[in-house]
């Protein structure tokens, strides 16, 4: 549990969390995002705190860092310190994106891909987890189409539904995909989860942050990289084809990998992303 120190009168106070966790001195709070914080501290190091008060919300982000750090694989930042509301983490520089980061990007995260996970919705963090605000269920399946329509579709399909973000034809669509998804059998992949340009980045090596990690097809991280655009994307996708090539066809099958996120940005953001989801989903059926 957090001390009286670090979130008192309302108000959050990172330089206290960082002080109660690690032992470090602060000596300045830069707010980075929404409950986000830089920290400078005495020795000269810099430390990202981050706040997130849901239940178990924490643990599945530090459980999914600590699954991600693959040794040789894509590159995570280090994590510090953690109670169940604050994260303490090793704070990456930014600097523009290039050509050579984004193929070793590339390259190491299909060798994450390749770690493997033990079954299709597997985490090692706790079964009920978080994709950005939305809840999102981690439990164990060993067919990869089945846990996805159950798991990763409907659940954010009948929340659209129920709460009329998305019509009548639009479900029926969608429903007609999921009793006909077919894809080429693959091992289930140890996926990022949340993976949109916003959660990668980038210094002289790409490195990946804000994890949902769970095992799933690797298409998904990659189709959800080309969703929401991400720089030198291109670059990225050819070297992960030439280091470990992906299966016919997944350009094709991009759309199907894409309905997850597309979903779970309907029901956080509204129907404007339904009208999208629909468009994958029918994208989806003429492949």
């Amino acid at each position: 549990m957090p001390g009286a120190g670090a979130v008192g009168a309302g108000e959050l106070n990172p330089a206290a969390a960082v002080a109660e966790l690690t032992g470090l001195t602060p000596t300045g709070v830069h707010p980075l995002a929404d409950h986000v914080f830089e920290v400078d501290t005495e020795d000269g190091d810099l430390v990202v705190a981050k706040y997130d008060p849901r239940q178990g919300a924490v643990d599945a982000e530090v459980a999914g860092l600590l699954w991600l750090a693959e040794p040789g694989a894509v590159a995570i930042p280090d994590v510090r310190a953690h109670d169940d509301r604050w994260l303490v983490m090793e704070q990456i520089e930014p600097s523009a994106p290039s050509t050579v980061a984004a193929e070793e990007l590339g390259r190491r995260l299909a060798d994450l891909h390749a770690a493997g996970a033990p079954t299709f919705g597997a985490s090692t963090g706790p079964e009920q987890a978080w994709i950005g605000l939305a809840p999102m269920r981690c439990v164990p399946s060993p067919e990869w189409a089945h846990w996805y329509v159950a798991d990763r579709i409907e659940p954010y399909l009948r929340n659209a539904a129920d709460r009329q973000l998305i019509d009548r034809d639009g479900v029926s669509t969608i429903e007609t995909l999921c009793g006909r998804i077919d894809v080429p059998h693959e091992p289930p992949a140890r996926l990022h989860g949340d993976l949109w340009s916003g959660n990668v980045v980038w210094a002289r090596q790409a490195w990946l942050i804000d994890p949902a990690a769970h095992g799933g097809h690797r298409e998904t991280d990659l189709a959800m990289l080309a969703l929401f655009g991400c720089p030198h994307l291109d670059r990225v996708i050819a070297a992960y084809d030439e280091h470990r090539p992906l299966a016919d066809g997944w350009q094709a099958r991009t759309p199907l990998h894409q309905l997850f996120p597309l979903l779970v940005h309907t029901v956080l953001f509204g129907s404007g992303y339904a009208r999208q989801a629909v468009a994958a989903a029918q994208a989806a059926l003429r492949a």
